[in-house]
C-alpha cells in the first residue's frame, strides 16, 4: 500500500507541484486548501486512513499552520505522523514556534520539487525506524 501524504496549502499551485512530484514517486496524495477542511476529512471518514505523512503552510485561513501542528500532535492517533511546514516565512522565529507546535522539518518557499521530495522520503524513513525500534 502507498504511503499517504496529505497537503494542506492554500496556494492551488503549490498544491499542484507538490500533488504532481509526490504521485510520480508512487505516493497517494490528498490536497486541501486549508486546514478545518483537511480535519473534517479524517473525521468524516473521506480519507480512509490517517495520512503517513502532512504537508503544512503556516498562512491558511480558518487554522494557520501552528494550531493545525498542535491540533493534530494533541491526538493519540497523529502523535507519530511526521509533519513538513512549507512557508515562505524564514525567520528563527518561525522555525522555533514550528518545533514547539510539532513539525519535524521545515522548508521554505521557493522551494524544489526535489527538495520536498527529499524531506518527504527522509521524514517518513525515519517513522519507520522509530516504529521498528
Amino acid at each position: 500500500m502507498s504511503k499517504l501524504v496529505m497537503i494542506i496549502d492554500d496556494s492551488p499551485t503549490v498544491r499542484k507541484i507538490v500533488e504532481i512530484s509526490l504521485r510520480r514517486e508512487g505516493f497517494t496524495v490528498a490536497s486541501f486548501a486549508d486546514g478545518v477542511e483537511a480535519l473534517r476529512s479524517v473525521t468524516s471518514r473521506q480519507l480512509e486512513r490517517i495520512p503517513d505523512l502532512v504537508i503544512l503552510d503556516i498562512d491558511l485561513p480558518k487554522m494557520n499552520g501552528y494550531e493545525i501542528a498542535r491540533y493534530l500532535r494533541s491526538k493519540p492517533a497523529w502523535s507519530d505522523t511526521p509533519i513538513i511546514m512549507l512557508s515562505r516565512h524564514n525567520g528563527v522565529v518561525d522555525r522555533l514556534k514550528a518545533r514547539l507546535a510539532g513539525v519535524q522539518t521545515y522548508l521554505s518557499k521557493p522551494f524544489t520539487t526535489q527538495t520536498v521530495r527529499d524531506a518527504v522520503n527522509s521524514c517518513l524513513k525515519l517513522a519507520q525506524e522509530v516504529q521498528a525500534v
